[in-house]
């Protein structure tokens, strides 16, 4: 029996149907993963106003559901290195579909908190199980940009989100809900038809599994295989790997992971903040109407896809440790000049374009390091626990949202104050050493 090293066959493949089938569907996934969990704060004024309360309470609302994806993070990510990535994309869509839909029938806000809770339970899975499938599925060599494409979905995802305000005035706030609800129950069957399983994750569970070779063929037609080949990869010598948790912490990788950790709770944190608050902060302190912010708002878009984009182009050549920091002090630059820029005029156009770049291009970094740092039996682990950890600066960081509003701080004082942590991440990506890769494989694959 001849070893055959599989991560070696997908380093070597050329970019054809196979890869860009799995990027526009993980793609699509991360679309709707970021307008669900993005949609609610572009609305939270309509939502409040039609419960017959102030944008303020929608507070517990955010806390709920940013509770739920931390958990979520916790548990439920992990379950894709024990029982598969496409397994538990599928399940993660179909709970998180239906709970969305029927929020559409809350009495009350703290039910639409409740139901937006048990959501992000689900929803705080799909990234870090469709980051781990496609650094598990794309060459070596265009694994950073594929990365950086599909977070740029989950970037587009939560610009159309924004969209949802100019449907408030038509349909009201639940026509969101319709949405959220109803693209992720009909992905859920496409996924489970098209979408392939990882290799590397297959090889690490059980060398032997039938679909091992199935799966390459489609790859590859014009490759012969026997039957008589033994596939391993470089970090499973073609053994089974059996995993835990607390090896995120584990062979030398304990000081990286605490500083990635701290971190992601302030980077996500403060993308939580701004995610449920920034509308209304324009609104409350500025006078400027959640549908006029909207329609300048999706002018970040354009930001926020070519900063991820770039980012994982620039991350296959520059040393990630020096890249990431620049993204985190342009956040910090921007957010401070917005509340000095007349809203509306090209200059505050401009510092949003490039807030979004910078934003969404530095939280992206921080995820594609990751998928470098932790091998396939941790991948999903290490990156749902990084995000679990992320979202408890989530939990936390919107609660001063609800404060500023309370206590009458101008905008200007506000986003200075917000600017603060995107300098503090700055300095810990800075504290990291160069990483190198683990398993990465060596030599090409042997086929009898």
């Amino acid at each position: 029996m001849s070893a055959f090293d599989v991560q070696s066959f997908i380093d070597q493949r050329k970019i054809g149907l196979p890869q860009c089938l799995v990027l526009f569907l993980t793609t699509l996934a991360m679309f709707i993963d970021g307008f669900d969990i993005f949609m609610v704060g572009k609305i939270a004024p309509a939502i409040a106003g039609d419960f017959g309360t102030t944008p303020a309470s929608m507070t517990i609302v955010f806390v709920l559901q940013q509770t739920g994806l931390a958990i979520g993070a916790f548990v439920i990510s992990p379950l894709s290195d024990y029982y598969g990535r496409k397994r538990m994309l599928v399940i993660a869509f179909t709970i998180f579909g239906l709970l969305t839909t029927i929020t559409v029938f809350s009495t009350s806000l703290m039910m639409v908190g409740i139901l937006r809770g048990l959501s992000g339970l689900f929803l705080a899975s799909v990234v870090p199980t469709t980051m781990a499938l496609l650094a598990e599925f794309t060459p070596k060599r265009w694994r950073s940009l594929f990365i950086a494409m599909g977070i740029a979905g989950y970037s587009a995802g939560s610009a159309a989100g924004a969209a949802v305000a100019l449907l408030v005035p038509h349909y009201g706030w639940e026509s969101g809900f319709w949405l959220g609800g109803l693209m992720p129950l009909a992905l859920a069957p496409v996924l489970l038809l098209f979408l392939p399983e990882s290799l590397t994750y297959r090889v690490g569970r059980d060398p032997s599994h039938p679909a091992i070779a199935r799966t390459i063929r489609w790859m590859d037609r014009s490759l012969v295989l026997t039957g008589e080949e033994q596939f391993v990869t470089a970090e499973t010598g073609g053994k089974k790997v059996k995993a835990h948790v607390i090896d995120v912490f584990r062979d030398g990788r304990a000081r990286t992971s605490a500083i990635l950790f701290a971190a992601c709770v302030l980077s996500m944190g403060n993308i939580a903040l701004l995610a449920a608050w920034l509308p209304t902060f324009f609104q409350e302190m500025g006078g400027v109407s959640i549908q006029r912010f909207a329609i300048v708002s999706m002018t970040g878009f354009i930001g926020g896809m070519i900063g991820t984009v770039t980012i994982g182009f620039l991350m296959d050549r520059i040393g990630a440790t020096r890249l990431i920091p620049l993204y985190y002090i342009g956040i910090a630059a921007t957010l401070i000049l917005m509340g000095h820029v007349p809203f509306g005029t090209v200059g505050f156009v401009l510092l949003l374009v490039c807030w979004s770049f910078c934003q969404s291009g530095g939280q992206a970094g921080l995820n594609m390091l990751m998928t470098q740092i932790y091998p396939t039996a941790l991948r999903s682990t290490g990156i749902g626990w990084a995000g679990g950890a992320g979202r408890i600066g989530g939990i936390i960081a919107p609660l001063f949202g609800g404060m500023a509003l309370a206590s009458s701080f101008t905008l200007e004082i506000t986003l200075a104050m917000i600017a603060i942590p995107p300098v503090t991440v700055a300095l810990l990506v800075l504290l990291l050493k160069p990483i190198r890769r683990e398993g990465a494989p060596t030599g090409k694959p042997i086929a009898a």
